[in-house]
């Protein structure tokens, strides 16, 4: 990674004298390379998903075209080359999770929302294994409304209201319950369950009046955690079908949370300083406040108020001796008092100001007794990469200096001041808007209105300082009046890259700071940064001695790794390790370990859930060893962090969408094209227990002319042993299994579903088999074909039915890995005059994940209108091939 240094020294009040100097002839230079090495070893990796909705309905897909980049080149390059991305719950589980290839930095992929999934506020998560070095607060993070009117016969509205009762949060709670006309559910029966930060506080059981109402009250008696949790309410409908609905609960207080950031990090005494002001409600939303601050004798020293999101500023010049606190006045006419923090006797104030279109201007004030101690760097970057470092002498009280705003990318720049003794005494973050680092993209339309059907024709068009450049674009396009866009809260490919990721916590309506760029905006996005902080990594890591290792790799394919070592744990060199598999055809792979008895088979690809099996032998290909995996845990589901995003009531919030969905999902389904989810009765079945409940078995577990169990196998030492003898027709010879009736044709092995050679039969401990079916019969066999034509024996292990192997039994193992994802088609329809007459309702009009522009900029695409009218929004964004961002949102009508 190459870095621009520059000396750049301001002194108020004396010469401004301009010097470059070596790296390697500054005493900082060491933290600085550290700093280098470390940004080269952790290329922080950001994702970004471009969804073709912000919100969905039941039977809906969910669309999305991935970027990645190197967050310490901002190209997409040196990066992963697997991307998972997850849907996960209410209830913080995830529901779906696909594993996508990554190529140049893009990929692209689905989810199918089905009828039997309910409504409510889902979140799709998406990282790399690198990123979670990081941690997932820096994972794409996206909180989207789902909401279910087709497939749902039980509609909720939640009211909450709010007061207090001892020392605890009374929250008092109102649940209505009707069809989808709104028709009310009078007379039933519903029980409910409260759970706040996942302990049940509550549970009761109620009728529902003849509004549909139950009431009950429930006790936060922790008021001082902001707390958060769900209602379960499940209600008993006619027939005695039950249905159940989880409800969340965003708050249990109307508590306002007030802090106020130093700028730089801390108040000094004699040195104005700026305080940043966040002030939220319990549910994470700003709450905008006013006040004043008074001194420890009861002076009031100035007022101040909050301008955007309950964020704002206040200046104050803390003096000796002086405490203070700010009184806080709410929208209810009651007021609170703060602690301000303690100003400190000595040291360093940092202030920003970006407003200057040119230069950012950063000044530096020093208190009286740090004058004359050595000198202070002051180094700027941006994604790791530091673009400059400033150095000045500690002879004045007041430094200043000018950095052009022309040689800086755009996004968060971190300013971190460094004293005499080269250990971080103050930080700031403010935001570069340099539209000359981005991608110009503009689409045209071949007219400006168009009818229902009509062919539509973009054209797009992307360059950078003028000149065309290729890039790849992903565009989405929705008609307004059934999608509406909420343009100040959207996530897009500018509030992830150059914000959300660089900020640990919830950012309110991110679009708002990239839609507006008038001063007002600015000084609100500067606010923001005062008091959300850059966390990515603390600089304690390079003060230190030890660099951290990273726990988890970059992954550049699908591979298969491990260790094979003697019984007693000793690695085993050039020893040989197979890997076979059956899904989608016969595959058999060998290779040999190295000195440390590690082997690895990678550059592989397989689809979804795959089957393996893993044989290890050693050198003098005897089987008494052991196979060890190298398995990596699961992500853990957090704590949804995006708290301002859920929504209580999500029928209700996107009530015009679902209803409209549904109309169209009725059509789909009329014409065949949809599946509907039935839901029958409750009904008691009593059967006789399935003695193979796990097995692969292609007749249906169980299925068989014989079965054979676990505890009747416990005596044996060999399988073959165990079955010689113990069905009838069947013989052992040199250790395979043969029918008496087929003669010199060995039976099959399909071991946990996956087809092995009829001599594999001893290599398979008799301890780890749940049970052996043995099927003979033509009726059993038939279904194998060719294969089936000796016999087959179904063998199933005591971890068949799991996801991962485990070191069970010398030799072999059979381990199930997730393969790639193969994404479905988009389906666009083309018109002609004799199509079809049946109606088109799509609510995603198109989505193209792969526009490639060519060599001149431009590329061309085309598709069909629906059957309704209105705005059609067209959003294309993506990134030019050395990894400058692109975003643009073009309307045309339809009449």
């Amino acid at each position: 990674m190459k870095t621009k240094l520059v000396l750049t020294l301001f002194v108020l009040f004396g010469l401004c004298c301009f010097a470059a100097f070596k790296i390697d002839d500054n005493p900082f230079s060491a933290l600085i390379k550290k700093l280098e090495a470390y940004n080269q070893d952790n290329p922080q990796e950001k994702v970004h998903l471009h969804l073709d909705k912000p919100y969905y309905a039941i039977g809906d897909d969910i669309w999305f075209k991935a970027y990645i980049i190197n967050a310490t080149t901002s190209q997409p390059s040196e990066i992963s080359n697997i991307l998972y991305v997850e849907l996960i719950n209410e209830a913080d589980s995830v529901k779906k999770q696909i594993k996508l290839p990554v190529i140049g930095g893009f990929t692209w992929g689905d989810f199918k929302l089905t009828d039997s999934l309910p409504e409510g506020n889902y979140r799709i998560r998406a990282y790399t294994q690198w990123m979670r070095n990081a941690g997932p607060e820096f994972f794409f993070d996206k909180t989207l409304k789902i909401g279910n009117s087709w497939a749902n016969k039980v509609f909720t509205r939640t009211k909450y209201s709010f007061s207090t009762e001892k020392n605890a949060e009374k929250v008092n709670t109102q649940l209505t319950f009707t069809d989808k006309t709104g028709k009310a559910y009078s007379g039933n029966e519903v029980n409910y369950v409260v759970q706040i930060d996942n302990k049940n506080i509550s549970k009761g059981k109620a009728l529902t009046n003849s509004n549909g109402e139950i009431n009950f009250d429930f006790l936060n008696n922790k008021p001082e955690l902001k707390s958060s949790g769900k209602i379960t309410a499940t209600i008993e409908l006619p027939g005695k079908k039950k249905v159940v609905k989880l409800i969340p609960i965003t708050a249990t207080s109307n508590a306002i949370d007030v802090q106020f950031f130093p700028e730089g990090g801390n108040l000094v005494e004699n040195i104005p300083s700026k305080l940043g002001i966040k002030a939220i409600n319990s549910a994470g939303l700003g709450k905008d406040i006013t006040g004043s601050i008074v001194d420890n004798e009861g002076t009031e020293i100035t007022k101040f108020n909050t301008t955007h999101l309950g964020m704002g500023n206040v200046i104050l010049n803390p003096q000796p001796g002086k405490t203070y606190n700010a009184i806080v006045k709410f929208e209810d006419g009651s007021d609170q008092k703060i602690k301000l923090p303690q100003a400190l006797p000595e040291g360093y104030v940092l202030s920003v100001n970006h407003l200057d279109t040119s230069k950012i201007t950063v000044k530096i004030y020093l208190s009286s007794n740090v004058l004359g101690k050595g000198e202070l760097k002051l180094l700027a970057q941006n994604n790791g990469n530091v673009f400059s470092v400033f150095t000045t002498k500690t002879e004045k009280q007041l430094v200043i200096i000018n950095i052009p705003k022309k040689d800086l990318p755009m996004g968060i720049l971190q300013l971190t001041l460094f004293g005499p003794d080269n250990k971080p005494v103050c930080e700031r973050l403010t935001f570069v808007q340099n539209q000359t680092d981005l991608t110009n993209l503009q689409v045209q339309s071949d007219r400006k209105t168009y009818n229902k059907r009509d062919s539509v024709q973009l054209t797009l068009t992307s360059t950078t300082d003028n000149k065309p450049v290729q890039g790849i674009f992903s565009m989405s396009v929705t008609n307004t009046s059934v999608v509406q866009p909420d343009e100040d809260n959207e996530s897009n490919i500018f509030t992830t890259f150059l914000l959300t990721s660089d900020l640990a916590g919830y950012v309110e309506k991110p679009n708002y700071y990239f839609l507006h760029k008038d001063p007002a905006a600015q000084s609100d996005l500067d606010n923001l940064l005062l008091t959300q902080g850059w966390r990515r990594f603390s600089w304690k890591t390079f003060t230190g001695n030890a660099n951290p290792p990273a726990t988890y790799k970059a992954e550049k394919s699908l591979a298969i790794s491990g260790t094979l070592t003697t019984l007693g744990g000793k690695p085993i060199e050039k020893g040989k390790v197979s890997l076979f598999s059956s899904s989608g055809g016969l595959f058999m792979i060998d290779t040999l370990t190295d000195a440390n008895g590690r082997f690895n088979f990678d550059k592989l690809l397989f689809s979804d859930s795959t089957k393996f099996v893993v044989q290890g032998r050693n050198a003098k290909n005897k089987k008494n060893v052991e196979i060890k995996l190298d398995l990596v845990p699961k992500q853990v589901v957090t704590k949804n962090k995006n708290t301002g995003d859920i929504e209580v009531n999500i029928n209700e919030a996107i009530s015009s969408y679902i209803t409209k969905s549904e109309n169209y999902f009725d059509e789909l389904t009329k014409r065949g094209l949809l599946q509907r989810t039935i839901m029958l009765n409750e009904v008691n079945i009593i059967e006789k227990k399935n003695k193979a409940p796990n097995s692969a078995n292609l007749n249906g577990a169980g299925h068989a002319d014989a079965i054979i169990t676990a505890d009747q196998l416990g005596t044996c030492t060999t399988l073959s042993q165990c079955l010689q003898g113990r069905v009838a027709g069947l013989m052992i010879r040199d250790g395979k299994a043969y029918l008496m009736r087929n003669g010199n044709t060995p039976m099959r092995i399909v071991l946990d579903g996956m087809n092995m050679d009829a001599d594999f039969l001893d290599n398979i401990v008799p301890q780890e088999v749940e049970t052996i079916e043995v099927l003979k019969s033509i009726g059993n066999t038939a279904i194998y074909g060719m294969n089936g034509g000796g016999g087959i024996l179904v063998i199933t292990t005591k971890r068949g039915g799991g996801n991962y192997g485990s070191v069970y039994t010398p030799g072999i193992m059979v381990y199930t890995q997730k393969g790639y994802y193969t994404p479905r088609q988009f389906y666009s329809p083309r018109y002609t005059p004799e199509s079809s007459s049946q109606p088109d309702l799509r609510t995603t009009v198109y989505w193209n994940p792969q526009i490639i522009t060519s060599t001149s900029g431009t590329a061309k695409v085309g598709y069909f209108n629906t059957d309704q009218s209105g705005t059609y929004r067209v959003v294309t964004e993506g990134m030019n091939r050395v990894g400058q961002l692109a975003r643009t949102v073009y309307t045309y009508e339809v009449n």
